[in-house]
């Protein structure tokens, strides 16, 4: 199992298969907070591995549309660069942050369906790894993403 940066509780779930927890220890901040218990799965397609960051929808993450909420799929990506580059990456066990995102959505999120970010690392430097990626519902996308994430000492 790979050593991942200390404040994410990276570790085996029990009974369910490939699936490691990737929540931050401290669940008041942002991620356990807002988005609730996250997950991510190793998967390859072909040569190019990738993370599954996965979170399980609520009503509290709909808009009045009753749809995932546009600001909660963002949030859900941003996430996924990490784990993505985290978990793909050569290793960096510093802080990373957001340098930029781009994002396009292209549908719909289901509230009653798993939201899953699917990253890839596309490269990695000394300092910044670029992740691309989609997130999707089975076979629906409802967003594609790149990002570029700048690596920092820890303090």
């Amino acid at each position: 199992m790979k050593t991942i940066f200390a404040p994410v509780d990276y570790r085996p779930i029990p009974g369910e298969d490939g699936w490691f927890t990737w929540n931050l220890k401290d669940e008041t901040r942002y991620n356990g907070a807002v988005l609730g218990p996250l997950k991510v799965r190793h998967e390859a397609d072909g040569d190019r591995p990738r993370t599954r960051l996965r979170m399980i929808p609520q009503h509290m993450h709909t808009n009045i549309q009753d749809i995932v909420h546009g600001a909660v799929t963002l949030g859900l990506i941003d996430i996924a660069l990490f784990a993505g580059a985290q978990t793909l990456g050569k290793g960096h066990d510093g802080p990373m942050v957001t340098v930029e995102l781009s994002t396009q959505f292209v549908g719909a999120g289901d509230p009653t369906r798993p939201l899953d970010a699917v990253s890839e690392l596309v490269r990695e430097t000394g300092k910044l790894a670029f992740v691309r990626g989609e997130v999707v519902q089975d076979d629906d996308i409802v967003a594609a993403y790149s990002g570029i994430l700048r690596k920092l000492s820890r303090r």
